[in-house]
């Protein structure tokens, strides 16, 4: 590794949290390791979004599960649908094995509990940029999953970005004429995406659907007992 990449010139980095102590904490630990890196912040998914629109050379996304515009794995596979070759770390208060296996199964490239000290932090995402994964070393991320469980995960990862944000809405209530309110597209089209996912996700209602995704915690926010 050259000393620009150790010091992190010409690296972008971008903090989705919506807790600024945190995202102080995160900048503090890219920091230490790469002084020269550039830092930037978004406070939500909306935020983030609008990040990536206009920025073109990010290297490193460190993504919170539980900010405003995610539930569950909703952001991280949109993140990894609409930008495939860009590493997404998840950050969380959450440290249940099931959900960190989760998020490596959905693309994740690492996963930072909250709890850690500032230089593992930092040593985590050195690790990812330099092309690792990382997960907490004490954690068995080796359990086997029922075989309808996974193969629910492989179903649910199949989904477009759009797919994604309409079943997102779906999980909220919203019926069709609003979401189609919400995605500025015609009535018509969230009926055939609708149609893609009950077929994707192999059920034959909206409920259905529904209730699948929040098994597997794509649309389901952490209870408060784990939130941030």
């Amino acid at each position: 590794m050259g000393e620009d990449r150790v010091q992190g010139q010409n690296t972008t980095i971008v903090i989705a949290d919506d807790h600024p102590l945190f995202r102080g904490a995160l900048r503090q630990a890219v920091g230490s390791i790469m002084p020269k890196a550039r830092v930037i912040e978004a406070n939500g998914m909306e935020d983030l979004n609008t990040v990536l629109g206009h920025e073109r050379d990010v290297d490193l996304i460190l993504l919170d599960l539980t900010m405003p515009g995610v539930q569950g794995f909703s952001g991280l596979m949109t993140l990894r649908a609409q930008h495939p070759e860009l590493p997404v770390v998840i950050v969380s208060a959450t440290e249940e094995a099931t959900v960190i296996r989760r998020a490596m199964e959905f693309g994740a490239a690492g996963f930072i509990p909250k709890s850690i000290d500032i230089d593992s932090i930092g040593g985590a995402i050195e690790a990812v940029l330099a092309g690792d994964t990382w997960t907490p070393p004490d954690v068995d991320l080796d359990a086997a999953e029922d075989k309808e469980t996974a193969d629910l995960v492989r179903r649910l990862g199949t989904l477009t970005p759009q797919q994604v944000r309409v079943l997102t809405m779906l999980s909220e209530g919203l019926l069709n004429k609003q979401i189609a309110y919400e995605l500025s597209v015609s009535e018509a089209t969230v009926k055939a995406h609708v149609s893609a996912i009950l077929d994707k996700l192999g059920v034959d209602s909206r409920t259905q659907a529904v209730i699948a995704a929040a098994k597997i915690g794509v649309t389901q926010r952490p209870s408060p007992a784990s939130a941030d």
